[in-house]
């Protein structure tokens, strides 16, 4: 018998850590997972405007986690056509492969801001609590899309309610 060999990961990144980010214009949700065991966790939120202050977080970040990967939400109308948002996160993605050298995907982040809601919600956390771990989960949400689809052949983020978060 001849053993299948395993798809290519789309990022061309070996077995490791990856970082995920949701981007937003004042906070960018992080979530960190492994692509040995394919599973993903919320970490923190990065919560300023400043360009500076983001990328210096993200930098703490990069030297804690060592990642071999990124991957970064593409956000889009819900009948797929870009729209200003989109830019903004391609071009945040474009800065995060120039200044730290890693490999960058995307991932189609359809609705994984209401199902980050409704996870947490559904984990009895709510008020603001619920709105200071939304931007998380949903990265966590995002970077599950990328590691339960090894090869990148899926463009949808599922909108699943993920289990509880960690």
């Amino acid at each position: 018998m001849s053993a299948t060999p395993e798809p290519e990961r789309r990022t061309g990144a070996g077995e490791g850590t990856v970082l995920a980010f949701d981007f937003g214009t004042q906070k960018i949700g992080v979530a960190v997972g492994n692509t040995t065991i394919r599973l993903a966790h919320p970490l923190t939120t990065i919560r300023s405007d400043a360009t500076a202050v983001r990328f210096a977080a993200i930098a703490a970040l990069l030297d804690e986690w060592k990642p071999d990967a990124l991957v970064v939400g593409r956000p889009m109308h819900a009948d797929g056509v870009a729209h200003e948002m989109t830019a903004r996160a391609e071009r945040f993605a474009r800065q995060l492969e120039g200044r730290f050298g890693l490999p960058v995907a995307r991932v189609d982040e359809r609705l994984t801001t209401r199902a980050a809601g409704s996870a947490l919600v559904a984990s009895g956390v709510r008020g603001r609590e619920r709105k200071a771990a939304q931007d998380e989960v949903a990265a966590q949400i995002i970077l599950q899309a990328y590691l339960d689809d090894p090869v990148g052949s899926a463009t949808t983020v599922a909108a699943e309610v993920p289990h509880a978060p960690a």
